[in-house]
């Protein structure tokens, strides 16, 4: 007989900025190798697949998906995009994440196609493609979450900038005061990235001088323990440049195409498209193409009144469930809470977590399965209609 329901055993992704307690702190798994831990994958991407038992075989996720892709994940999203469109995670950040810029769907296609005809390896430390898809991310805060988003107003970066007076880039900020405007702007930002040998050791050694001044002050504060983990980087400058922010837990943001950004600490739920595109613009050792990324990048302020997301709660008007907008078809992400034989209907493939208490999932047909608090299920499109108990809380990611 069929299963409905499917416990994930998940990857985790050990990356160096990751956290060495934060798992166990929140869902009680253990670190035997005390190694960092990063991120847990759930999904079927294929640097981190997820596995399920299959008539008690360890499978993967994706073989288990492209058996019957359309009963598996739903035929509209069969057709649409050939595989589960989105990857799902639980994201440790103990140090900062890179700030980078995901391109959109047609850059993304384009890009991708010019640097396979080329014959750059995909695993080329220069390869800014990895596959022709774009990345919208929803991050949601489990705990304080510190992070970048977008550019500041104008005004706000032109005066911070005058506020350090800096010799070597009089030029760069007369420039911008003199153009502010999305051209200006993309200028600047390109000027900047591109600084090399004395003028950025220069141009940072000042901004640290007066960070170390001036320390007092929470911006500068942060730029100061930047500067610990990324010595003599020229993204330090990122936090006068990005709204810089701290999500509390229980608040989201979306992280659209071709808008830069950076996670600095904290741990949250990320739901993303399943891709792997990221153009880097600082704090990192890793390869920067500025002409790429300044070319992908929409240089236009953003209102830091439109960085939160303001939830709905679903069409029958329960108060407990927090459904997120997400202006794409890849994913959608909704938080359900204190939940009894919540009736949930899917025509996608849906991928569950238990976030701070039990979860029990059910269907008509008597099938169960009961997770604890950090562990998450896979619930295939032919399920239809199934319930969820929960004292706490759990995610939702669908599309």
């Amino acid at each position: 007989m069929t299963a409905y329901f499917y416990p994930l055993n998940n990857v985790i992704q050990d990356y160096a900025w990751g956290s060495y307690s934060s798992l166990n702190t929140l869902f009680g798994m253990a670190n035997p190798e005390n190694k960092p831990q990063a991120e847990i994958w759930m999904g079927a991407h294929p640097n981190g697949c997820s596995t399920i038992l299959v008539d008690g075989q360890e499978t993967l996720l994706s073989d288990f998906i492209n058996k019957d892709m359309a009963a598996v994940i739903g035929a509209k999203t069969a057709e649409t995009f050939g595989e589960l469109p989105y990857l799902f995670k639980v994201l440790c950040a103990e140090k900062a994440l890179s700030v980078q810029v995901h391109p959109s769907k047609a850059q993304a296609e384009a890009g991708f196609a010019k640097e396979e005809a080329a014959g750059i390896p995909l695993t080329a430390s220069v390869r800014n493609y990895k596959d022709p898809n774009h990345k919208p991310e929803l991050v949601y805060a489990l705990t304080s979450y510190t992070a970048m988003n977008g550019f500041r107003d104008y005004a706000e970066i032109l005066a911070f900038f005058h506020q350090l007076n800096i010799d070597v880039l009089s030029e760069l900020i007369a420039n911008l005061d003199a153009n502010q405007n999305e051209q200006g702007l993309s200028a600047f930002f390109e000027a900047l990235l591109s600084l090399e040998g004395e003028q950025k050791e220069q141009a940072v050694n000042e901004l640290l001088a007066f960070a170390a001044d001036n320390q007092t002050d929470e911006l500068f504060a942060l730029l100061l323990t930047l500067s610990e983990q990324y010595p003599g980087d020229i993204g330090l400058f990122s936090p006068l440049i990005l709204n810089t922010l701290t999500l509390q837990p229980g608040e989201a943001m979306f992280l659209d195409a071709c808008t830069p950004h950076a996670y600095i600490k904290g741990t949250g739920l990320e739901i993303m498209a399943n891709s792997d595109n990221v153009l880097r613009a600082g704090l990192t050792p890793k390869h920067m193409d500025v002409e790429e990324l300044v070319a992908c990048t929409r240089c236009v302020p953003m209102p830091k009144d439109t960085i939160l997301l303001s939830p709905s709660s679903d069409a029958s008007g329960k108060g407990n469930v927090k459904l997120y907008p997400i202006p794409v078809p890849d994913f959608n992400f909704g938080v359900y809470q204190q939940t009894e034989n919540e009736r949930l209907h899917t025509t996608s493939a849906e991928i569950l977590m238990a976030i701070d208490a039990p979860m029990t999932v059910s269907h008509a047909n008597g099938e169960t399965v009961t997770l604890q608090k950090g562990e998450s299920v896979f619930v295939p499109a032919f399920v239809g209609e199934y319930s969820v108990t929960c004292s706490g809380s759990f995610a939702r990611a669908f599309n």
